[in-house]
């Protein structure tokens, strides 16, 4: 049986080598996916299709790199807090960004249910003008 933590660290990974058959075998099928309102393509998502379809293939429309580079992992019993950076170049403007997260995720029987952002939005923005 795999600690929440391990489970977390095996989700960033899925994420970077972009394998959503993995992503929807750690999700629970009906994941409950909440970014910022104010970051780009934010908002709510239900469903790990969703989260697929509207969060990590939108990140490849406007995005020449888009990494998050992980910080630490905090074990909060049922939740594990993520804090780290995004660093990024905007496709169409060339420009980087550096901005401050923190990932909030849910675990229940070895699935992921819930995901909650918050990020400093700002200099993402400041990157896309």
């Amino acid at each position: 049986m795999n600690t929440n933590i391990e489970i977390i660290h095996e989700l960033y990974r899925v994420f970077k080598e972009k394998d959503y058959d993995a992503f929807e075998l750690i999700c629970d099928k009906s994941i409950s996916w909440n970014q910022n309102p104010g970051f780009p393509g934010g908002g709510s998502y239900i469903g790990a299709e969703a989260v697929i379809e509207n969060v990590f293939k939108s990140f490849d429309d406007r995005w020449e790199a888009w990494t998050f580079k992980i910080h630490e992992f905090l074990d909060a019993g049922d939740v594990v807090i993520v804090t780290g950076q995004y660093e990024g170049r905007h496709a169409s403007a060339q420009k980087n960004f550096v901005s401050e997260a923190a990932h909030f995720y849910t675990v229940k029987n070895q699935r992921v249910i819930a995901f909650q952002q918050y990020c400093d939005t700002k200099p993402i923005w400041d990157a896309m003008d």
